[in-house]
């Protein structure tokens, strides 16, 4: 099977896949990633079929939507990838990108070697900037209101020191996410265009939570 029938296959596998998926985390937050993805590789030297792959497939099973199973993702994509005859060292490479492409993780204490390459740099940026900027208010507001969370409470304050676990439990505010994780995403971008791309959508969301504020306290 030739590159290009590969990507045509996963697709239609991941939107099968994603039917009735929440909002923020369905196909169009893939086809988002993905189109980013290759953007930012076109200035990058990377497996392009390898990104294509972990773009697409980095959110074929959200451990959120399944109890918190953080293996159920990367078995799935290694399934799909197998059958489709995809050779070893991409299918693991795959894997990889899906197991560590996650905010939560850089929040775990880590203990010894870890893995990372160019292409999950890439792919990371690609799922961070969809986390951040316009499109990131709104999924962020969209999973809250799927979770039933409270806009905003000033009485419970963000907490800017969570571990992995505890950012997994959170209930806390939607806006407390801007400031425990989509607020952090600008300085962890990893390549040239990530970071260019981030400035942007970073201040978008410092003058939303402004107007935001001003609204609130019936200022605006």
């Amino acid at each position: 099977m030739n590159d290009a029938a590969l990507i045509d296959d996963t697709i239609a596998f991941v939107k099968e896949t994603l039917q009735g998926a929440e909002g923020g985390h369905d196909w169009f937050h893939i086809q988002r990633v993905f189109n980013n993805t290759l953007l930012i590789a076109k200035d990058e030297e990377v497996d392009v079929l390898v990104v294509s792959l972990g773009a697409l497939l980095h959110d074929i099973a959200d451990a959120k939507f399944h109890k918190g199973d953080e293996s159920l993702g990367p078995k799935m994509a290694t399934d799909f990838l197998n059958a489709m005859g995809v050779k070893g060292s991409v299918v693991q490479h795959v894997s990889n990108i899906i197991k560590h492409i996650s905010f939560k993780n850089s929040l775990e204490k880590k203990s010894g070697t870890t893995f990372n390459s160019k292409e999950l740099q890439v792919v990371q940026d690609a799922d961070r900037l969809d986390a951040i900027g316009a499109i990131g208010i709104a999924r962020a507001f969209h999973y809250g209101g799927f979770k039933n969370r409270e806009l905003y409470n000033p009485d419970i304050q963000p907490n800017l020191d969570l571990t992995k676990a505890e950012y997994k439990k959170s209930s806390a505010p939607t806006i407390n996410h801007f400031y425990e994780k989509l607020l952090l995403l600008k300085d962890k971008m990893n390549t040239e265009t990530g970071k260019k791309l981030a400035a942007q959508r970073h201040q978008f969301m410092l003058d939303y939570l402004e107007q935001f504020y001003g609204e609130w306290e019936g200022k605006l």
